[in-house]
């Protein structure tokens, strides 16, 4: 899954019967679940969006697989 300048990697859980997912190499740590696709890409947006608003609230620049490379 990609959103902006961030990837997810995505595994589903068969005993919780969800979808769980993780922005892929960044330091930071981001992750979502969802009960569908259609449920866990908005989680990930929301996740990805909720990390850029945090970052703008501390004044701090948001990374991206970019920056550290």
């Amino acid at each position: 899954m990609k959103y902006k300048d961030y990837e997810a990697a995505v595994d589903f859980d068969d005993e919780t019967k969800m979808f769980h997912g993780a922005v892929i190499n960044l330091r930071d740590v981001i992750t979502f679940y969802g009960k569908s696709m259609a449920q866990l890409e908005l989680e990930f947006k929301n996740s990805v969006e909720d990390y850029l608003e945090f970052c703008a609230r501390r004044k701090e620049q948001p990374e991206s697989a970019a920056s550290i490379s």
